[in-house]
């Protein structure tokens, strides 16, 4: 029997898919509730089974599925009445109602759940078309009243913009309108920031938390991110491999987790707290044996020269041309990487850091030589010497390229479907001809020792594998060549928070035993801290503050920065967002900033000023250096 105080109780769920060689059972024997009004987060790793549940609440599970259980709604615009949405006809006309009118769902992908051929407003409104009998003109306005709700600054304008027209913090803002313009009762958020920079994450929780305080919703809050959990929800529920492991409120989780599960996660999650040298506790580990790989490098390292890369006056400028109605060509100048300058010592790690656009992936592809720069300089130095990375072509170039390396943000799309394991880690040999068919083999092997997979896994191809072991893989290729210089663009932002941690920890073991040198380019601010060694942030295609990651990340100077690290969720309950604190009119508003941040030209420009240790922040040439230190 539901209870009175439940909006949506589900009882003994259980989610099985027929394959070859024997069913799936995807969820097993699952219990829950979502109280009206409130938020209950559930919480698991990929695979484990939260998105199916969801689906199987919204009655999209496909055809394939077998289902037992029950899922009961209590809708409150019909109150003593409660429905069993699994007895309910598959997309008959019961459960259609249901869904998009009184159950709304966020999807995790805004850019392919948004249709591109179609407007916002034509998207949004659709919705209204199905569930009301309102009119054109009255569904247009309630549109723009709900995406002036969710955040756009101008919503006449954004009902005509199409998704590819908006940014990835915007696009999400534009499926939470399409969610909630019918009003629902119960909101399903599945991983709704995931994709999201540290700051545009922070706004969209505070979105949701002033939404559903608004419109008196429920939330169920699907998500891997603990620090997410501590700042939103009410009720947490824990589920791994298709069980649920540990449920209740979010105080008594927090404070006294009882499943082992549960405090592995906890542990798993890089804090600003952590102390020099301490490792994340990985649920999994990943044996790291590197001794057949590199040999004897690590002495001969420390011959060379303390500054491995040099950076300076970096440019570059995109142009972007539309046409109006009239067949007028307009032209726009975008500065992506505006005068950026540092350097990366021999061994160390430099996190750059910044929101998506900012320029740090535009300044990793100038390195890579993927892209041409308008101006400045790159110089890499080896033992042989110095080598200009900007110009050099033949031979030059391709040696280059055996010293500097890149591992991928997205470790589906960055591996070949087409080429087993052997073929992708062998094929860097083969281009640059080193060694014969057996040593690449040997090499093989010894690559995926390293890296903590079996290798008579070398047969099989990456879809076989999951997503923290693709990335490993794509750790092996980058390694394949010896390179001085590992570039990681954002290589953890995809991964569940427990195998984010087995990647980490592989990455400061390797730079550990071989002695490498990483540029580790990032938007999650704790990750770079437990990675980096020093710390740059990028703004607007500049770096705004530069200077050692216990000074940056606990003593910022820039309005930038401070907006950064105030956005970060923490898992912590003692430690909740201070949302008044952030800038969520945008971090980059510069508007917003103090005088001596704020460029007024030439005669008073910004300039790095050094304020000793290392600490270098961009502010302008009058500036008063003893104004600008931390307290």
């Amino acid at each position: 029997m539901v209870s009175s105080t439940d909006l949506l109780r589900i009882e003994g769920l259980g989610i099985s898919f027929a394959i070859i060689g024997g069913p799936i059972r995807a969820v097993k024997h699952a219990s829950l509730r979502v109280l009206p009004g409130k938020v209950t987060a559930l919480v698991g790793e990929s695979g484990s089974g939260k998105s199916v549940i969801s689906q199987a609440v919204m009655g999209i599970l496909p055809h394939t599925a077998h289902i037992h259980g029950r899922i009961l709604f209590s809708d409150p615009a019909k109150p003593g009445t409660t429905v069993d949405i699994l007895r309910m006809p598959r997309d008959g006309r019961e459960i259609r109602t249901l869904r998009g009118s009184r159950i709304g769902k966020i999807f995790q992908e805004p850019m392919t759940s948004l249709s591109p051929l179609h407007t916002i407003g034509n998207q949004v409104s659709e919705v209204l078309q199905i569930h009301t009998d309102e009119p054109a003109a009255e569904r247009k306005a309630r549109t723009e009243e709900m995406l002036g709700l969710v955040g756009f600054p101008d919503p006449k304008r954004a009902y005509d913009m199409y998704p590819f027209e908006l940014s990835g913090g915007m696009r999400q803002r534009a499926m939470i309108a399409m969610a909630l313009i019918c009003r629902p009762a119960l909101l399903i958020a599945d991983e709704p920031t995931t994709a999201l920079d540290v700051t545009i994450q922070a706004q969209i929780l505070q979105l949701l938390r002033e939404l559903q305080a608004k419109l008196n919703m429920a939330m169920l809050l699907i998500t891997h991110d603990l620090g997410v959990v501590a700042n939103i929800a009410d009720e947490v529920v824990v589920i791994y491999h298709g069980e649920i492991m540990e449920a209740g409120p979010v105080e008594a989780i927090f404070r006294r987790p009882g499943h082992p599960y549960l405090k592995g996660l906890m542990a798993a999650v890089p804090h600003f707290d952590l102390k020099p040298g301490e490792r994340l506790a990985a649920i999994r580990e990943v044996p790291v044996n590197v001794e057949n790989l590199l040999g004897k490098r690590k002495a001969a390292q420390s011959k060379s020269p303390e500054v491995l890369l040099s950076v300076r006056d970096l440019t570059k400028t995109f142009t972007t041309r539309k046409s109006d109605w009239l067949g007028k060509e307009h032209k726009t100048v975008i500065r992506a990487v505006d005068g950026v300058s540092f350097d990366i010592k021999r061994g160390e790690c430099l996190g750059l850091v910044g929101e998506s656009g900012c320029g740090k992936t535009t300044v990793s592809k100038i390195l890579m030589r993927a892209v041409t720069s308008d101006g400045g300089s790159v110089v890499l130095k080896d033992e042989a010497g110095s080598i200009d990375v900007l110009s050099a072509e033949g031979a030059a170039l391709h040696h280059l390229r055996t010293k500097i390396q890149m591992v991928f943000q997205d470790p589906v799309s960055s591996l070949s479907p087409r080429m087993t394991v052997q073929n992708i880690l062998s094929e860097p040999l083969e281009i640059h001809g080193r060694g014969d068919a057996r040593s690449r083999l040997a090499t093989v092997k010894n690559l995926m020792q390293a890296i903590g997979l079996d290798q008579r896994s070398i047969k099989r191809y990456p879809h076989s594998f999951s997503g923290g072991q693709r990335q490993r893989i794509g750790i092996a290729r980058a390694l394949a060549l010896r390179p001085d210089l590992l570039i990681c663009d954002e290589p953890v932002s995809a991964l569940d928070v427990s195998v984010q941690a087995q990647i980490l920890n592989l990455l400061k073991d390797l730079q550990k035993e071989l002695g490498l040198t990483y540029l580790f380019i990032s938007h999650n601010l704790a990750v770079v801290d437990y990675m980096a060694d020093r710390i740059a942030v990028m703004c607007r295609g500049r770096i705004v503050e530069l200077a050692p990651r216990e000074i940056l990340l606990r003593k910022p100077i820039h309005p930038y920065t401070r907006s950064l690290v105030a956005a970060v969720p923490f898992p912590d309950l003692d430690r909740p967002m201070d949302f008044k604190m952030l800038n969520l009119s945008g971090a980059t508003n510069t508007r917003a900033w103090g005088p001596q941040f704020r460029d007024e030209g030439e005669d008073d420009a910004l300039t790095p000023l050094d304020l000793g240790g290392g600490h270098i922040v961009l502010a302008r040439k009058t500036s008063d250096i003893r104004d600008l230190r931390p307290c």
